[in-house]
């Protein structure tokens, strides 16, 4: 039996239709005077390292609050698995947050293009980009060889709760976004997902893919202090770095930047924050041939909690 949810879910993804149980309460055991006789000690609760404080990706020495006198730190090793998963960087899910009224235009020429693309026909109906970010996206050179700016990339986020997006929920001010951002309501926009592998799965496909055809940044793209990680090579140690520090927050300012165009067709999943818009996009859905899940995700559309990087 699928396990899917009211919300299109699957796996018990959804904290609404599968909330987590509530931690069984055990009685207090009576307290058992101790003998004379020297006996192992239990650790302390109290010593126990917090979770928060772990780094992924191999041995790190972590603090212990003190007990009894002084307490020397205690090193934790992360387990294989999770270096594992922070390594796996295909695994990456990219977001791209857009207006339901631009929907039906990108499912109409397949694609998401870049602001600079010679390609348009017809220009989004809702811009959340303020001109002075449009202006500033263009002048950002991203490779310096040929001159290529950042307006030629389609821009995606690498997390739900990234700042920008998080200033549209917490009606911020902030100049990059444009007036119409900022006048829309949060349930009229949508959040296209897909996956690194998938983009590059496709462009290993293409018969001349760009030299710099997928690049990682650790801040907006725009920023004058902003670094680009172009090579493969690079892109991926940037990645499994931010996937690594979560705590941080660099990867709710990070981007990943595609040329030119995004296919429509590896979009794997609509994230909508509620029914009534999900009816909606499946409505537009039906006009194409691709026709990914759209499921209902309340928690991308609330603002993120600042002490919570992810």
């Amino acid at each position: 039996m699928s396990d899917e949810c009211i919300h299109g879910l699957e796996g018990r993804l959804c904290a609404l239709c599968f909330p987590k149980a509530a931690p069984e309460i055990v009685p207090a055991v009576p307290a058992v005077r101790a003998s004379r006789a020297k006996s192992a000690k239990a650790p302390s609760l109290r010593s126990s390292p917090s979770p928060r404080t772990v780094t992924l990706g191999g041995t790190k020495t972590v603090p212990v609050a003190k007990a009894a006198g002084t307490v020397k730190a205690s090193p934790v090793r992360v387990s294989g698995a999770a270096k594992t998963a922070v390594d796996n960087v295909g695994e990456q899910r990219i977001y791209h947050v857009t207006h339901i009224r631009n929907l039906a235009g990108i499912l109409g020429s397949g694609r998401l293009l870049a602001d600079a693309s010679d390609a348009w026909e017809t220009r989004p109906a809702v811009d959340l980009s303020s001109v002075l970010t449009r202006a500033a996206r263009r002048a950002a050179v991203v490779t310096e060889a040929d001159d290529t700016r950042v307006a030629a990339y389609v821009p995606f986020f690498l997390s739900p709760n990234a700042y920008l997006w998080d200033g549209i929920l917490t009606g911020a001010t902030d100049p990059r976004l444009s007036g119409q951002a900022h006048d829309a309501e949060i349930f009229d926009f949508v959040i296209l997902v897909s996956t690194v592998k998938k983009l590059r799965d496709d462009l290993a496909t293409a018969d001349e893919p760009a030299a710099a055809a997928v690049v990682v940044t650790d801040a907006d793209a725009a920023g004058p202090l902003t670094s680009f990680s172009a090579a493969p090579e690079s892109a991926d140690r940037l990645l499994r770095r931010l996937r690594a520090d979560q705590e941080s927050g660099a990867i709710r300012a990070a981007e990943l930047l595609v040329s030119e165009q995004f296919p429509f067709q590896l979009v794997t999943l609509i994230g909508v924050a509620n029914d009534k818009v999900r009816d909606a996009v499946r409505g537009i859905l039906a006009a194409g041939a691709h026709k990914p899940k759209v499921a209902v995700y309340p928690p991308w559309f609330h603002a993120a909690d600042e002490s919570d990087a992810q």
